[in-house]
């Protein structure tokens, strides 16, 4: 009687802690709210470059300052800078999820007041940028962003 006691109450914590534990690993996958105020400069001439800096912040309080590298290709003329620029991620579990490089292309023109607006995808996270500055750029390419941590100096 004392042992089927035993076996049933070590039962029923093998099951809580497998419960628990399956809880955890769900909390651990659960998508994640991050987004990225950026400003940037850039040129494009056939080919497109850019480079500039930003801070990604996510709902749990991590946030990190990231470069960001922009190159594309294709029918594209232009000089430009973004300033107080806006990105959202979608489908992130943990804040490395967002480094690396995003393919997009995209469509502009802009004279005096340029602005942006694209989706890139890495994966299965995407990165919706918007932002706004001046310059002069119309055309059309397809682009590589890449977000990497800063390097401590």
């Amino acid at each position: 009687m004392m042992r089927s006691k035993l076996l049933a109450a070590a039962t029923t914590l093998a099951l809580a802690g497998a419960s628990l534990g399956s809880g955890a690993a769900s909390a651990a996958d659960a998508a994640l709210d991050c987004e990225l105020k950026f400003s940037l400069t850039g040129w494009s001439a056939i080919f497109q470059h850019a480079e500039g800096a930003g801070v990604v912040t996510c709902e749990n309080g991590l946030s990190t300052p990231v470069d960001i590298k922009i190159k594309g290709a294709g029918l594209s003329v232009g000089k430009y800078h973004i300033d107080d620029g806006k990105g959202t991620f979608t489908d992130v579990h943990k804040l490395s999820d967002v480094f690396g490089d995003y393919a997009g292309a995209d469509a502009n023109a802009g004279a005096v007041k340029a602005g942006t607006a694209q989706v890139l995808t890495k994966g299965t996270v995407s990165l919706a940028l918007a932002g706004a500055g001046e310059g002069v750029n119309i055309g059309i390419g397809v682009n590589k962003l890449t977000l990497s941590p800063v390097k401590p100096k």
